[in-house]
């Protein structure tokens, strides 16, 4: 499941308020974290290549596309099989993508990178991302324009690792139902409802030595029309809100992670905004005409237990 092993690059450094954060060029990548000296992402080091997509922005499409094969207007595309042992093309086409800094303060950095036609993904589309620390924490926003002549296919998301051991968190995800998935962790099947369920964490319950490894979906929103997913343990709450741009969560307790060492060292929290294999089923599938643009924000908030 690792991203090709290119060296995270130059980082853009952002500050505020005894928050800071790292955003790596390579993949636009979110590599640390920081509020009031403590990191807070389960992470890899300055200049290193990452591992199990820590961080990555996910795009054209997150999680998996079934043989790497799709067919969109009339045509039979076949995407490179990155995750070989599952027959899958997994978590997009940018983690290896340079992207540039089109705009940058202190406190925020937008970055962007153009995806140009190639086999497999023969559409253009523009991915922009900005991050932002503000006093409601760390704001992710993801934009893809359409700059090509026909109509393109696209899914997003973004991969943070939060830092703190699995079986010392208890989860709340407000979804009312999952995705089951077959062997290759493929979807097998109309979503489930997790009332009464092993996956229903709609109210916080102790992960333990659960694994997950989980999309949820159907999410409850407030009325700002923010999902929350919350995150609490002994020494520190961790919330990750996403807005109706992403429309589905991925829970992962990093049980088979690149570094054995680092089994179940942090949870996954993935705003994704659309299902796995979506290129296929077309479950949350934003399809872009010419020139037209999608936008999906989520957010990181450290708070207290």
């Amino acid at each position: 499941m690792a991203p090709a092993a290119i060296p995270a690059g130059a980082e853009v450094a952002l500050r505020r308020d005894g928050a800071t954060a790292a955003i790596a060029e390579a993949g636009a990548t979110l590599r640390s974290w920081r509020v009031d000296g403590v990191e807070l992402l389960d992470t890899f080091a300055a200049g290193a290549p990452p591992d199990s997509f820590r961080g990555a922005v996910l795009a054209p499409w997150p999680n998996r596309v079934r043989d790497g094969r799709y067919r969109f207007g009339g045509a039979e595309h076949q995407l490179v099989l990155n995750e070989p042992e599952r027959g899958a093309a997994l978590h997009g086409l940018v983690f290896d993508e340079r992207f540039a800094v089109v705009e940058r303060a202190t406190h925020a950095v937008t970055l962007a990178c153009d995806l140009r036609p190639r086999p497999g993904y023969p559409f253009a589309v523009r991915v922009e991302v900005s991050y932002e620390l503000g006093a409601a924490g760390l704001q992710f926003e993801l934009r893809a324009t359409n700059t090509g002549d026909g109509p393109a296919p696209f899914g997003g998301g973004l991969h943070p690792y939060l830092r703190g051991r699995a079986e010392d968190w208890a989860l709340e995800v407000p979804a009312a139902t999952r995705i089951p998935v077959d062997e290759r962790m493929l979807p097998s099947g109309p979503r489930l409802p997790v009332a009464g369920t092993a996956d229903d964490f709609t109210r916080a319950r102790h992960v333990r030595r659960r694994q997950i490894d989980t999309c949820f979906g159907d999410l409850a929103r407030d009325g700002d029309g923010r999902a929350r997913v919350r995150l609490a343990a002994p020494e520190r709450a961790i919330e990750v809100w996403l807005d109706e741009g992403f429309r589905f969560v991925h829970v992962y307790t990093a049980d088979a992670v690149d570094d054995p060492a680092r089994a179940r060292a942090g949870i996954a929290i993935e705003p994704i905004t659309c299902a796995p294999d979506a290129f296929n089923s077309g479950a949350g599938l934003d399809v872009l005409e010419p020139a037209a643009s999608v936008t999906a924000r989520c957010g990181l908030v450290a708070g207290r237990p």
